[in-house]
Order: C-alpha cells, then sequence, then structure tokens
C-alpha cells in the first residue's frame, strides 16, 4: 500500500487567552486521527499555531501598556502545558506575526492580484469617535439583520450562522466604548469571491473528494455550503483589508492598509508548515506539491464558511505550490448538561485546572473518542457519564484483565506465556476485528471503536470469568491450564491496548514496557507476545475517577445529572424518538406520488432529480438523495410517499418540493436505503393517515 504524506492542522486559537476546553477537544480528536495514521505507518506533519493579529490582542496589549509582539508572546508561553498535559502530538506550533506567514501571505495576495481577483472600493464602515479608529467586525454588536437575534457580532450570527456586514447589524453599538459608531468612508481591498470562476470552483470542489475517496466535507457542511452557494445573487465579495491603527500585516503598495486577519490566519497553517520544513530540513515547495501530499484541517462548526469558502478559493487561484484542502473535518461544540459551556454560568470547564486536580488526560481522551463520530455534532460533558465511562470501561474492563492475569505469569511460569495459547480461537476473533476497528478510526468514528473495543474487553472478560483461574491457581495440577488462561487473557489485552493506543497513548507506552513489547502498530496484530521475551511485574495502570474530590471540585456549580435513561435502539440502529401528539402528526402531510421522470443530476454524487405527480394536475421537482442505491431508470413509473407540505427549498440545482420518504440504518449504510412504496392499487395524491 503506498504510504500517505499528511498535511494535519487544526484551528489556529486567538492568542488573546489561555486554551480552553474547546480547544482541547479539537486537538484530542485530531491527535487521535494523527496517531492512528502513524500507526498504519503512514508519513505525517502535524502543526500549529497561534493566531495572533487583529484589533483585538492590540487592544488588549494597550490596556496593558506592552507590544501586541510581548502580549502573545505571554501566551504563547503557557501553551506547552497544555499540549504536554494531553499527550497532543503537534511536530511544530507557530505564530502568524513569523517571518514565514508575511512572506506567503504577501506572495498569495500578489498572486490572487495578478489573477484579476483583487480589486478596491470606498465604503462606508464604523468608526468609534471616542477611540478614534475604525472598528473591526468583531467590536460591533447589535441585532442580526436576518433573524433578530439581540447582540450577535458584526460579522456573523452565533443563532442562525448568517454571514452579513457590519453595515446591516440593526442598533450597533462599539462594544469598546459601547456608544453608537458613525459611518466614514475608507478605500478597502476585496477578494472577488462573487466572481464566476470563483463560484464554479466551489461547487466543484464542495461536492469533490479527497485523495482517500471520501468527501471533501462532510454531508452537513455540504449542505450548508449549497445554501451558501445557491443564494440569489450568489457569494459576496470578501472584504480583506483593515486600516491602520491595526497589528497585523501590511497589504504591500498600500501604507496604512492591513490584511484583515481572516486572510493571514489560514496561511498561518502553511507557515507553520514552511518553519517545520525548515527546521528539519524538508522542501516545503516539495511536500506540498507532492502527488501524494494530502492537506487535512480538523475546524469547529461556527468557522465553515471560511475555510470551505474563503480558504480553499484563495489556495486553488494561488496556484502551485498550495493546493486546496483534501478534507475539512468539522465537529460541534461541547456542552455541559446540555448547556453551552460558560465560565459564568459555573459550566466552563478549566484544562489547566483539570490537569492540576490530577484528573488524567486520558480519562478525558477516552471520554472524547467515546462520543465524537465523522458528524458535526455536539459532545456533552456531565459527570456521572464521565465517571461511569472511565471507571466501568477503562478500570473495570480494559485495566482489569491485565491485573487479572499478569501476575500468575509471572509468579508461576517466569513471566513467560504459553505459545501455544497464542493461536486460541478467542485471539484469532478479536484479531479479525482489527481491521474494522482501524476502520472506524480512519473515517473518524471514534465513539464505534471505543464501542467494539470495549465489546471486545467484555469477551475476554467473560472468558477470564469462566475459566477462573484464581481457582486454577489452588490446583497444582492445573498449572498448564492456568498458563493458557492468563497467556490468552494477557494476549487479549495487548491487543485492547493496540486498539486503544490513538486514545490512550500514555497508558499504551507503559503497556508495551510491562509486556516486553516493541512500540504497537497496526501490523502488530500479528506479533502475539512470545515466550521469549518474559513480561515484567505488573503496576497500576490507571486511578477511577473520585466523584467527590475531583469532578466536583471541577465543576462545583454543576449538579451531577441523572443518567439518562436511553431508548432501545431498534434494528434501524437508532432510539425511537421523543414522543409526538397526533395534532403532531397530522402537520405532516404525506402523499402518494408517481414518479414521472428521474434523471440524475450534474455536479452532484448524491442526488436524483424526481418528477412527481401528486394528482394536483401538475408535477413538482424533487431532490432525493437516493443516487447511491437507485438509477432512475429503476425508479421511473414507480409510487412513493412524499411530504407534500414541506416548505420549498432552493438548491443550486433548483427548487425541491417536498421530501420522498426512505428507510436506512441510522450507523450501518452497508445496509442499504429503500424508497417507501404504496401497495398496488394506491394512486397519486391519497394521503397517508
Amino acid at each position: 500500500m503506498t504510504q500517505r504524506n499528511l498535511f494535519v492542522t487544526t484551528a489556529l486559537p486567538y492568542a488573546n487567552g489561555a486554551f480552553h476546553m474547546g480547544h482541547i477537544m479539537e486537538y484530542i480528536q485530531a491527535d487521535i486521527w494523527v496517531r492512528h495514521e502513524r500507526m498504519a505507518g503512514n508519513r505525517v506533519h502535524f502543526v500549529g499555531a497561534d493566531d495572533v493579529h487583529g484589533a483585538p490582542i492590540m487592544i488588549a496589549a494597550q490596556k496593558r501598556g506592552i507590544t501586541p509582539q510581548a502580549f502573545v508572546a505571554e501566551i504563547a508561553a503557557g501553551r506547552r502545558q497544555y499540549l504536554d498535559g494531553f499527550h497532543i502530538s503537534f511536530d511544530h506550533w507557530h505564530s502568524t506575526d513569523a517571518p514565514e506567514n508575511h512572506e506567503l501571505s504577501r506572495e498569495i495576495y500578489l498572486r490572487l492580484k495578478d489573477a484579476g481577483l483583487i480589486y478596491t472600493k470606498e465604503i462606508e464602515q464604523f468608526y468609534d469617535t471616542q477611540k478614534n479608529m475604525f472598528l473591526a467586525d468583531r467590536f460591533i454588536k447589535g441585532t442580526c439583520p436576518r433573524c433578530s437575534a439581540p447582540d450577535q457580532y458584526g460579522d456573523n450570527c452565533e443563532k442562525c450562522s448568517a454571514v452579513y456586514s457590519p453595515t446591516e447589524v440593526v442598533n450597533p453599538y462599539s462594544t469598546l466604548s459601547g456608544t453608537t459608531p458613525v459611518l466614514k468612508t475608507s478605500t478597502h481591498y476585496f477578494f472577488r469571491l462573487s466572481d464566476p470562476k470563483c463560484v464554479e470552483f466551489l461547487r466543484s470542489w464542495t461536492s469533490g473528494r479527497g485523495a482517500d475517496g471520501a468527501p471533501t466535507v462532510q454531508e452537513e457542511v455540504l449542505s450548508k455550503d449549497n445554501e451558501w452557494l445557491g443564494v440569489e445573487g450568489g457569494l459576496s465579495d470578501w472584504d480583506i483589508s483593515r486600516d491602520a491603527p491595526y497589528f497585523g500585516i501590511e497589504i504591500p503598495d498600500a501604507p496604512g492598509k492591513y490584511f484583515y486577519v481572516w486572510l493571514d490566519a489560514p496561511i498561518g497553517y502553511l507557515a507553520s508548515f514552511k518553519a517545520y520544513c525548515d527546521k528539519t530540513g524538508l522542501d516545503f515547495e516539495k511536500e506540498l506539491s507532492a502527488e501524494n501530499t494530502e492537506q487535512i484541517h480538523f475546524i469547529g462548526k461556527d468557522i465553515i464558511y471560511f475555510h470551505t469558502l474563503f480558504w480553499p478559493a484563495m489556495l486553488h487561484f494561488a496556484g502551485k505550490p498550495f493546493r486546496t484542502p483534501d478534507h475539512v473535518n468539522a465537529h460541534g461544540f461541547m456542552t455541559v448538561n446540555g448547556e453551552k459551556m460558560s465560565k459564568s454560568r459555573g459550566t466552563g470547564i478549566s484544562p489547566l485546572q483539570y490537569l492540576e486536580l490530577g484528573m488524567d488526560a486520558e480519562w478525558l481522551r477516552y471520554y472524547l473518542a467515546a462520543k465524537l463520530n465523522s458528524r458535526v455534532e455536539d459532545v456533552d460533558f456531565t459527570k456521572t457519564d464521565f465517571a461511569r465511562r472511565i471507571n466501568s470501561d477503562l478500570i473495570g474492563k480494559y485495566v482489569n484483565i491485565a491485573s487479572r492475569a499478569a501476575g500468575f505469569i509471572v509468579k508461576r511460569f517466569e513471566g513467560r506465556v504459553n505459545d501455544a495459547a497464542m493461536r486460541d480461537p478467542l485471539l484469532e476473533s478479536i484479531r479479525e476485528r482489527a481491521d474494522e476497528v482501524k476502520g472506524y478510526y480512519e473515517t473518524r468514528e471514534f465513539a464505534r471503536a471505543t464501542r467494539l473495543v470495549m465489546e471486545l474487553a467484555d469477551r475476554i472478560n467473560e472468558f477470564v470469568d469462566q475459566e477462573k483461574p484464581w481457582e486454577l491457581a489452588k490446583n497444582p495440577e492445573a498449572a498448564e491450564k492456568l498458563h493458557r488462561v492468563s497467556s490468552i487473557a494477557l494476549e487479549g489485552f495487548r491487543l485492547l491496548t493496540l486498539f486503544l493506543k490513538p486514545v490512550l497513548p500514555a497508558t499504551a507506552e507503559r503497556v508495551e514496557s510491562f509486556l516486553s513489547i516493541e512500540p504497537l502498530l497496526w501490523s502488530s496484530v500479528a506479533t502475539p507476545l512470545s515466550s521469549e521475551r518474559p513480561i515484567q511485574a505488573f503496576k497500576h495502570l490507571m486511578q477511577r475517577v473520585d466523584m467527590e474530590k475531583q469532578l466536583d471540585r471541577l465543576l462545583p456549580n454543576v449538579p451531577v445529572a441523572a443518567e439518562p435513561v436511553e431508548a432501545p435502539k431498534l434494528p434501524g440502529g437508532e432510539a425511537v424518538a421523543d414522543e409526538c401528539t397526533i395534532d403532531d402528526f397530522t402537520k405532516i402531510d404525506l402523499r402518494v406520488a408517481k414518479i414521472v421522470e428521474c434523471d440524475e443530476v450534474e455536479g452532484s454524487t448524491k442526488l436524483l432529480r424526481l418528477t412527481l405527480d401528486l394528482g394536483e394536475g401538475r408535477t413538482r421537482n424533487v431532490f432525493s438523495g437516493i443516487k447511491s442505491a437507485y438509477k432512475p431508470e429503476d425508479l421511473k413509473g414507480k409510487l412513493t410517499v412524499v411530504i407534500a407540505n414541506l416548505a420549498p427549498r432552493k438548491m443550486r440545482f433548483g427548487v425541491s418540493e417536498g421530501m420522498v420518504l426512505a428507510a436506512s440504518d441510522a450507523e450501518d449504510k452497508s445496509l442499504g436505503l429503500f424508497i417507501l412504496e404504496p401497495h398496488a392499487g394506491a394512486v397519486p395524491g391519497m394521503r397517508i393517515r
């Protein structure tokens, strides 16, 4: 198999404060994936950096009476304790104010200018007459012009995800002085994001696939991108300049004008990689333009607009050696007891306090892994669930196996396992699941990986409970069986450690030492323990969580939530939805429809265009994501079921006037997808009650 060359980043944290738990969650997600790739023998360059430019840092530094450079240096000095504390394996950590970023930002800008995508125009911009400065978007707040949500920032709404100009904000005010800003005219530089060639490229890129064949962006992200790309009038051009005073990178040949931080910040990914290449003797341009290089970003769902529209357009039109991302992997937020994390409400978790309380970093790594998947979903933290998963899964299931078997091997058999036992059917059945676990890591389905590992741990513990080695140890005549049973359990533990190594790297390292084995790789599945290398005496690997001394002190104002009673999962792979009333049901108008025509949708890998007859005297146009399961000719003439009163949705391919119903398994996509078909005799227009 060809070795992959992976250039991996996480979103750059803004250097106006310490890391918060949202940062740590993202770094852990990326780190688990990176460690998996390294275990698979792939070449990984994992880099990060501080995002240091912009008015907020300039103002914060002024308040302290120091330079912005001195301010961000203080922040940077505190990063290592977090990264090391949570076992985050970045190869390099950089800054967007480094020379590499100044150089690359200017180069990319000039290339975009040469491509005819940069222009200037006079704009009206809010100005704070008390502070004597133009206001950056984040220093303006007011009511969202789209959904009327109050107290939203001047560039986007956190409630409805709308992106807009600060001058569109209703009842704006300056967050610096509290005064109402005035409009003043200034020359600004713009990137022609609305250019038809940009829009055409982005439609292709967002619906495309990376070098590994997987979609470039997740389904939820693509849906949002399609909304932005399908808006009447297309995308808006992007204001990429700010006026002095501003802490940032000055625009070439434009004194007093600086790049807006969102232009130079993502270029910081490249700058960090370049600095890493220079440090390690690699050729930056050669690495970036190599055919087997893949560029992978991990980000939060709040910044997908910048990373899936602006960023790929910049890279594409800047030309080689710059490359567009193969994947932009977005994740949700971290919540506590279902609420947004907030210091003021007492629902914020301090990563540093977590470590200072003696809480194991790998507890958090495992807990997050047990909840993270490839979708854009929030991850909820509750104290009860956290304690249960660690104490039950990691201690009660995983570590317990080693503690039950290792002592017998060391005390009775000189630390040497029974080689014949390594071929036991139980172990073979566990080895057979290695590719499945590995596949879950590859697709970022970490929750499914950990769930499978714990199922395998249950099987090993059931085997130990059944064979009762503690009873065998009392009978001298059962020594051979004791040797075999303990050896099987210990080899099973080695395999579980291998499967959990991306999540528990420090524990895996201790286990490797204890078992006297080489560092575990995915290829190590086929290299069992051997009597030629005696194991060492077992030492305790992990403590239990203490609710009172640790979790209650970490979140003193957060009650211990009652453990939710999970609804049983049906064969469809998901629990029954929340209860609804008959009134809720009757709001949905389900009708029998005849598929008059069915066509493929040019530019889409998922959609089919259905022309439906609902007995209305006209036909309806409906787009349905069923292309993976059906060919157009298979559907023409069939009856199906459609939601008839769903609000029409404008897509870039046209307007969709309903939704065809289909059944699928929420977890196992290999089971297929099936549209609903009424019995013979039903006619178009009949209502389903």
